[in-house]
């Protein structure tokens, strides 16, 4: 009998997750992980952890919590802010998966003799391979690039080939007793706290100039550090909108402003960084840089640090976000847009 540790977040996927693996008879551990939340800021870890040692109890298996706060704050939290604060788009989602998930939590299960972890994730995987998951509207194949191949081969994903109404289907089924808790809709870890809630109490607000593409000012931003390129902005003291972040001036807290969002690099050649291969790319292949966003066909370089498109971008791409490459629906791995 396979002893598999699971990640219990308490919500339904991760409940599911555990109901099934139990089924199937695995001996299953659950595993609560605390991270790091900031002080003075309203969290929902408490209730979460109440919610996991519930689901626990209904399933009748052993309940852990790890308390993973330093790895949280360092490799999750301190990476944030300095993104942020260097102008980049950081995706601390992913972040959370290396360091925390398929890091600390992988360590600690294989330490108290688990033969595998297993996780939420709608994603797929078979003899070694990461895949997208079936439901398309879920799939989180995206979040998982940076995962070290260790931890991925000894992962199992339930649900990758399920429909979430499928999950919730089952959680009724089983009868547990988060079968009709919403889904989180924050980063990893930070609950009901919003990135921008949570980054004006790091940065608080500092009034800066918004100008067009032409230079001439149009308005005034909040803060410079608490918008991202591409994303929709009210400014004060402006025309009539929309306006949408096209460049930042970190250093002058300025903001460069458009009616419509840049689709357009004046370099076709997406450079990476901190790459993270699972199988060995050649050839055509895929690639998507943001949750949900556009997938674009086109290759890699020879020194695999380039992805060069084959066809024109259809929304802006920013320096921090994740490019995640696929092989038609196999992952392949991925590396951050520099």
């Amino acid at each position: 009998m396979k002893r598999v540790f699971v990640g219990l977040s308490g919500g339904v996927d991760s409940a599911v997750t555990a109901a099934l693996l139990k089924k199937e008879g695995a001996d299953v551990v659950g595993v609560f992980i605390k991270g790091w939340y900031p002080p003075g800021m309203p969290c929902t870890w408490a209730a979460d952890r109440r919610d996991a040692m519930r689901v626990a109890a209904a399933l009748g298996i052993p309940f852990h919590t790890l308390d993973a706060s330093e790895e949280y704050k360092r490799g999750v939290i301190d990476y944030l802010l300095a993104e942020y604060k260097a102008g980049r788009t950081p995706n601390p989602d992913i972040m959370c998966n290396r360091e925390v998930k398929f890091g600390a939590f992988y360590r600690f299960a294989k330490e108290k003799g688990a033969d595998q972890i297993a996780t939420g994730h709608y994603a797929q995987t078979k003899d070694g391979h990461l895949f997208r998951g079936k439901d398309a509207s879920k799939d989180q194949s995206y979040f998982l690039w940076a995962v070290p191949q260790e931890a991925l081969a000894d992962t199992l994903f339930p649900l990758g080939g399920m429909e979430k109404s499928e999950t919730r289907r089952r959680a009724e089924q089983f009868k547990l007793p988060v079968a009709t808790k919403k889904d989180s809709q924050g980063i990893c870890f930070l609950g009901s706290i919003s990135v921008e809630d949570f980054l004006r109490t790091e940065f608080g607000s500092e009034e800066g100039k918004a100008v067009d593409e032409k230079g001439e000012e149009i308005g005034t931003h909040d803060g410079v550090l608490l918008h991202t390129l591409g994303s929709r902005i009210a400014l004060k003291d402006a025309p009539p909108g929309p306006w949408y972040v096209v460049s930042k001036h970190v250093e002058r807290n300025l903001l460069t402003v458009s009616h419509a969002p840049a689709t357009t690099a004046s370099d076709p050649h997406i450079r990476l960084r901190e790459t993270n291969w699972f199988q060995e790319p050649a050839g055509e292949l895929l690639a998507q840089y943001r949750y949900h966003g556009p997938v674009i066909a086109g290759r890699l370089s020879s020194d695999r640090m380039y992805f060069i498109p084959t066809e024109p971008l259809t929304e802006p791409i920013a320096t921090g976000q994740s490019l995640v490459i696929y092989n038609d629906s196999e992952c392949i791995g991925g590396g951050i847009i520099s």
